[in-house]
């Protein structure tokens, strides 16, 4: 029986004009669903291969989750420090289209020639116009910035006698409350042990500082709360080092002894149980901070002792 004769693929003359074997013209788009720290890198490489691609993902920025860590395992390199490049690379590529708060709704088509449906949520900003200056958050009337005098009445928040005597004399104290506004926050949060909506809204009133602002530095730091915190807050680090030494075991134990789970209340209102990235005691592994006090090399059967204390 002959021998089948090898098969010879096409061939395309690259840019450079050496041949590039087993290559064929390059057509056509690719499209990268998710834009993480893989699916930007994935971007990359696509694009400075020569093809156009197109990088979707359904929040309104690219980055994923990774920029949303503090550190990175098992080096502890800052996760930004390490992405930022390529999200800058993203952003400036000729190959790369950023198409942000998105959906893939439908695919149809065999692999190499794919036709995608994609829906696009509603972002009320012209793109091609955008610089990014932060001026329609500021004039947006969805963000609690301008109200008929009549509904601004109907809405007035209601304070106790106590909460309002707090808030006016914390904003007659602070001269420049909008350039100190975090700290104003820290004094609410200190004062009612989280951030209650009716004072955010009292402080917006009186300042005229959107509530927005306010909402997006409460949600962006972990030191505040918009739900009810107990009267001492637990915090577990799960950084690396708290991590190798058993820090899931304390976290577990005290999820079994108050009955609550991570980021709760318990229901007497005493305790808050929340895990944190990083409190700076790595020489202590594994440690717990209780408020402002920090316990170093807890073991599980110290627990309730510690929290005896409380």
């Amino acid at each position: 029986m002959e021998a089948e004769s090898p098969r010879t693929d096409s061939t395309t003359t690259g840019q450079s004009g050496s041949l590039v074997a087993g290559v064929s013209n390059k057509v056509g788009s690719v499209l990268v669903v998710g834009s993480g720290i893989s699916g930007m890198q994935a971007a990359l490489d696509l694009a400075n291969g020569g093809y156009y691609v197109y990088l979707l993902d359904s929040e309104p920025a690219i980055g994923g989750l990774m920029s949303k860590l503090d550190k990175t395992f098992p080096t502890n390199d800052c996760a930004m420090c390490v992405m930022s490049p390529k999200l800058v690379d993203c952003g400036r590529h000729l190959n790369i289209e950023l198409v942000t708060y998105a959906d893939v709704k439908n695919i149809e088509g065999v692999p190499g020639n794919y036709n995608v449906e994609i829906v696009r949520k509603a972002k009320s900003v012209d793109e091609e116009k955008c610089t990014g200056c932060g001026d329609c958050v500021t004039g947006c009337p969805s963000r609690y910035v301008v109200r008929p005098p009549d509904e601004a009445a109907q809405y007035a928040p209601e304070l106790t006698a106590d909460d309002k005597d707090f808030v006016d004399r914390l904003l007659r104290e602070e001269p420049d409350v909008e350039g100190n506004l975090l700290a104003v926050l820290q004094d609410v949060s200190e004062y009612c042990r989280f951030l209650p909506e009716h004072v955010l809204k009292y402080v917006s009133d009186a300042t005229g500082i959107p509530l927005a602002r306010m909402i997006s530095i409460a949600t962006f730091y972990d030191a505040f709360s918009l739900e009810p915190r107990g009267e001492h807050t637990i915090s577990v680090c799960m950084g690396t080092a708290c991590h190798v030494k058993g820090s899931g075991l304390l976290q577990s134990r005290l999820q079994d002894i108050l009955q609550i789970g991570n980021g709760e209340t318990t229901t007497d209102g005493k305790f808050t149980l929340q895990t944190v990235r990083c409190i700076g005691c790595c020489a202590l592994a594994p440690a717990v901070r209780i408020d402002d006090e920090t316990f170093g090399f807890v073991m599980v059967r110290g627990l309730e002792k510690i929290l005896k204390r409380f």
